[in-house]
């Protein structure tokens, strides 16, 4: 697809590694370098990601009006800079938890300007059907790092000390933005209009679109479901279970691996079966296999349900996803990607942190498998929104 497809999706592969390989890196260092408390490590994660969202809500407009490539590749210094903080505070002896919290906030934020700002140049660059393929390939180089990120960030933490991998983190952005450097060709920005401005566009466009509008609701239900139970899987397995580290790192790692063949075989479905029917089906899919979670049990047999389990929900979300990025790129006129991107983003990460709250009550109130078991019950509904009235998303 093209010379600057290339360097985009390079860019998009470093970063998306670099994430991974940090995965739970802050958590680690709260814990072991400054004797947080399970509740301060709590608040770290879902405040981050909370605080982050709310800050980079008005950012929408901002990014719709501007050139694409400067603002990746300037929220991608910011990351930068946000993370190599740390490691420094770290060898200087002066790093706190209020810096890990100021750093998860400025990057969660940057992320989140910059996925709208990429998304946007992606359907400037890529057009047609051709566009399919391409998040096709960016879902399958999501999962591949899913999978292999947090192995290789273990075995580095072990070696070079907890915060060697947000030093690697912080590189990766800077040869993102490196990557982005390299693109040549004409940008994107959104030019003047008489049409109302202020954040709150995003979430009047995709209100107005009846398919739009199921989408979102959809998606921002499923992601929250399913993110609201990890906490609870990391207590059940690694707690109740006593599953040792390295089989819990195996329980996410190995199924990750069905998000890549998902991701590869999204566009050949969607061309054979055609593509509404195609993300009816895989969103079914990836709304009743979380339910199987309710049979995780202690020991072997354990860890082979959730590793299937798993696998069988990834795979089925690999084939989902690129179908939902592509409907929703081509059915947001140009000048709209960057705040409904935006407003997309926002309010994912705001539903996913008030339900982990939620469910980490109820887990309190109950227990952790009933929990995650109501969470598998509630998804069953969640795919009653793909369908419009006319029968097909």
């Amino acid at each position: 697809m093209g010379r600057s497809f290339g360097w985009l999706w390079s860019a998009y592969a470093v970063s998306t590694y670099g994430t991974w390989i940090a995965f739970g890196a802050f958590p680690l260092i709260a814990v072991q370098v400054l004797h947080s408390t399970a509740f301060a490590v709590s608040v770290l994660e879902a405040a981050g990601l909370a605080v982050a969202a709310v800050v980079a809500f008005p950012l929408g407009p901002w990014v719709e009006r501007r050139a694409k490539r400067p603002v990746m590749i300037v929220m991608d210094l910011v990351r930068f800079l946000a993370m190599a903080s740390v490691p420094v505070a770290y060898f200087h002896g002066s790093l706190s938890f209020g810096q890990l919290l100021v750093v998860s906030v400025v990057s969660g934020t940057a992320s989140i300007a910059f996925t709208a700002a990429s998304g946007a140049y992606l359907k400037h660059l890529v057009r047609g059907d051709r566009l399919l393929v391409a998040n096709g390939r960016f879902e399958g180089t999501s999962w591949v790092a899913t999978a292999a990120g947090p192995p290789l960030g273990g075995a580095l933490v072990g070696l070079l000390g907890p915060v060697v991998t947000v030093f690697a983190n912080a590189l990766s952005y800077l040869l993102s933005a490196l990557g982005i450097l390299r693109i040549r060709g004409t940008d994107v920005a959104a030019r003047e209009t008489s049409r109302k401005p202020g954040f709150l566009a995003g979430w009047r466009f995709i209100l107005a679109d009846r398919v739009l509008r199921r989408l979102f609701l959809n998606s921002i239900l499923v992601s929250g479901l399913i993110m609201a139970t990890v906490p609870l899987l990391a207590v059940l397995l690694l707690g109740e279970y006593g599953f040792p580290a390295w089989q819990y790192g195996l329980a996410f790692g190995v199924p990750a691996l069905g998000g890549f063949a998902g991701a590869r075989l999204s566009a050949r479905l969607s061309a054979r079966h055609g593509r509404q029917r195609v993300m009816i089906v895989s969103g079914w899919l990836r709304s009743a296999f979380p339910l199987g979670l309710a049979l995780v049990q202690p020991g072997v047999a354990g860890l082979l349900t959730v590793i299937v389990v798993e696998g069988l929900l990834i795979t089925a979300m690999g084939v989902f996803n690129p179908i939902l990025a592509t409907e929703r790129l081509q059915r947001t006129p140009a000048d709209r990607v960057a705040q409904v991107l935006t407003t997309w983003s926002v309010s994912s990460k705001l539903v996913q942190a008030a339900l982990m709250v939620i469910w980490g009550g109820l887990a309190t109130l109950t227990s952790p498998l009933a929990a995650i078991t109501l969470s598998g019950l509630i998804l069953l509904a969640t795919p009653l929104l793909l369908r419009t009235d006319s029968g097909a998303a």
